[in-house]
């Protein structure tokens, strides 16, 4: 496991501690307007970049609750992924990240690609992103909708887990196809769509 190297940039810093009655250690709580975070493998290559304007550092568990981050995550130094959300976590020695709220995906390698979820979870250590509640999926062609899905970063296919809808769009007129399956498989680079399902057959509905 790679260890890795992390920048911080920010202003100012305020330093609170806090005591209750049943605790005797006192919690240090460090406020960060503008903060800018780079984080490096051991090789000294740019992993990610984190930017919010207000966050908190709490010391003692070295978590970073931040709010309206914007999360840019590299391959061979070029972004390939931004991610945008309300709030966010940063713990485990800054190797888990966790988004909630309008949490929004892009990768720049298809600009038309989108992913939406209500929370978004990865551990830098592996290439699975796990996105949980309102996950939509949509493009110029398709939209895809499920509860849960997983977006693998080293094969570019996004998993999505039952139940699963599948619409496509006609440019045309409003007409298309509708899928409804258990599972279904969007790879980025592409741009094909398979599904698998446990029961006899995947019900699929077509428009004219």
């Amino acid at each position: 496991m790679n260890r890795l190297y992390i920048f911080l940039f920010f202003i100012p810093i305020i330093i609170m501690g806090c005591k209750s009655g049943d605790i005797d250690d006192k919690t240090i709580t460090q406020s960060i307007n503008s903060l800018n975070m780079n984080i490096y493998s051991n090789e000294g290559i740019k992993l990610l970049s984190i930017i919010s304007p207000y966050s908190d550092f709490i010391k003692e568990k070295n978590i970073f609750n931040l709010k309206k981050t914007t999360i840019k995550l590299y391959n061979e130094n070029k972004v390939e992924y931004v991610i945008t959300s309300n709030d966010s976590k940063l713990s485990n020695n800054n190797k888990l990240i966790e988004l909630y709220g309008n949490v929004e995906v892009k990768t720049l390698n298809k600009d038309d690609d989108e992913l939406y979820s209500d929370s978004f979870t990865w551990n830098i250590d592996n290439f699975e992103f796990i996105l949980i509640g309102n996950v939509k999926f949509i493009n110029n062609s398709i939209t895809l909708r499920s509860n849960k899905a997983i977006l693998n970063k080293k094969n570019n296919i996004i998993e999505f887990f039952n139940p699963v809808k599948y619409e496509v769009k006609d440019s045309n007129k409003d007409s298309g196809y509708e899928v409804n399956s258990q599972n279904a498989y969007y790879n980025i680079e592409t741009k094909s769509v398979s599904f698998s399902s446990n029961e006899k057959r995947v019900r699929t509905k077509i428009y004219f």
